[in-house]
């Protein structure tokens, strides 16, 4: 049962004190699913999450780029769950996790919460990762929260506003290019939608610069575009965006980046610089630092993504009530993407039910099977009427692909409602050349840069105030620091 330090037990709560008490860290698709997957449980359920909604991530390119609004791919979770009264919702982020007392402590604002379990799932997910250079994120965001997708739709736009107010063909040059970096599945559909952006929506709105000479540039150290992909398909995506204009770049390593540009490294040593005001990461994650929580309690392995080296039924070594799903979790290779999230939330919630019915029957606990990872296949798309898929041993190309990617990504979007506000705002993307969702704001571009003085530790034994630099300005010219 919840244990607070605010209030006393109602009640109503109190009938439910002796029910087993499952604890849900995190509302992406791991815990959400496995919430779901005990709707019928003899259980209560408490998710504790540190934003009020369910993201579906795989969609936040289109957020960032002026298909989707962010309302349709981040629905409310109180209110998916609000049919389900064994499930209830604590928002806060959790800090800490006590395996020996079975205590979990989260904070919202300057209230903390202690909340006890029987037992947990523990699906905090990740974040992005820049590789030992997090000060890469204050000029090149990451593709991981919706304050992400509308800053990065926010400096895109701002970036064509901008060129054409400038008069210095450099400068103009400058921001019309757009670096991506990362040429997984996530940097390859959001340069194929900034292609179409600059190409298609924004043709012939503007009165000095022509948008279609936007240079779009894809970067990643590796040798091939879509790593993960079979060789073909990649080269089949990698041709495609070639096709729109995209500029390829691979064996190409970010060494440093600013706010007017980055530094890279290519593969036979050659150091260069690409002038650039707008740069997006996508080209690494990291598990939440709840890993290192765990495996240092638990005396489990973590790997170089923080991600903790789990049992075979996804339980820490000498906690077999502790489970640890979706990106946060290493077994066999596992990639970190949605379905294994989705099977691994809702085995656990599976584990968990039968033996909570075993005991309440007064039978022996069944013995747990090793969690089995069904392989649905892999897609991307590339632009519109184009994606890659790879179902096993069959890859798909072109239309077909992109119809297969719709129709699982509509899938898997919670609620009718969203359902169909997505596929009314695809449709007048895909079939015209309009954008329903082109909005943007100075304070969503420029929040990251605020957060980042206003959080600038101060000089030790001093009561003077922060003096750390005033942010640029991503909506406002910037001066040059560099040739």
């Amino acid at each position: 049962m919840s244990a607070s330090t605010t209030p006393d037990l109602t009640p109503a709560l109190a009938q439910r004190v002796h029910r087993h008490h499952v604890v849900i860290i995190g509302s992406g698709f791991g815990g959400l699913f496995a919430a779901k997957q005990l709707r019928k449980a003899n259980v209560d359920v408490t998710l504790i999450a540190k934003t009020t909604h369910h993201l579906f991530q795989p969609l936040l390119y289109q957020v960032a780029t002026g298909i989707l609004s962010e309302g349709e791919i981040a629905p409310s979770t109180r209110m998916i769950l609000k049919d389900q009264h064994n499930a209830s919702v604590i928002l806060g982020e959790v800090n800490a996790i006590d395996l020996e007392k079975r205590v979990v402590t989260s904070q919202f604002l300057e209230r903390i919460t202690e909340t006890s379990y029987d037992s947990i799932i523990v699906a905090a997910g990740a974040g992005q990762s820049y590789f030992g250079n997090d000060h890469f994120a204050e000029y090149a965001p990451g593709m991981k929260t919706i304050d992400d997708a509308l800053e990065l739709r926010g400096r895109i736009l701002g970036a064509f506003d901008q060129a054409e107010l400038a008069t210095d063909p450099a400068e103009i040059e400058k921001l019309l290019t757009f670096v991506v970096v990362g040429a997984g599945p996530t940097g390859v559909e959001m340069a194929g939608q900034i292609a179409e952006l600059a190409n298609k929506t924004l043709d012939g709105t503007f009165r000095h610069i022509d948008s279609r000479s936007a240079k779009i540039i894809l970067l990643d150290a590796a040798p091939k575009v879509l790593p993960p992909f079979a060789d073909s398909l990649g080269q089949a995506a990698a041709k495609r965006l070639t096709t729109m204009g995209v500029d390829i770049q691979l064996g190409a390593m970010v060494t440093d980046l600013d706010a007017n540009g980055l530094t890279v490294k290519d593969s036979d040593g050659t150091v260069r610089r690409i002038a650039s005001r707008t740069k997006v990461w996508s080209a690494g994650v990291a598990a939440s630092p709840l890993g290192k929580t765990l495996a240092a309690q638990s005396g489990a392995e973590i790997d170089r993504a923080g991600r903790v080296l789990v049992n075979k039924d996804l339980t820490l070594p000498g906690h077999p009530e502790v489970f640890v799903v979706g990106d946060m979790m290493a077994l066999d290779k596992l990639p970190g993407v949605a379905q294994v999230a989705i099977q691994g939330g809702r085995y656990a919630a599976r584990v968990i039910e039968d033996g909570v019915e075993a005991v309440r029957a007064g039978k022996q606990i069944p013995e747990r099977k090793d969690f089995k990872y069904f392989d649905k296949g892999s897609m991307a798309t590339v632009s519109r009427f184009s994606a890659v898929a790879q179902v096993g041993p069959i890859k798909i190309t072109g239309f077909i692909a992109w119809v297969m990617w719709l129709l699982v990504h509509l899938l898997y979007i919670v609620g009718f409602r969203s359902r169909l506000t997505t596929v009314i705002s695809w449709l007048t993307a895909f079939f015209s050349r309009g954008r329903g969702q082109l909005a943007m704001t100075e304070q969503q571009v420029d929040a990251r840069r605020a957060m980042f003085y206003f959080t600038a530790p101060e000089t030790p034994g001093s009561d003077a105030p922060v003096t750390a630099p005033e942010p640029e300005s991503a909506t406002r010219p910037l001066q040059d620091s560099r040739t």
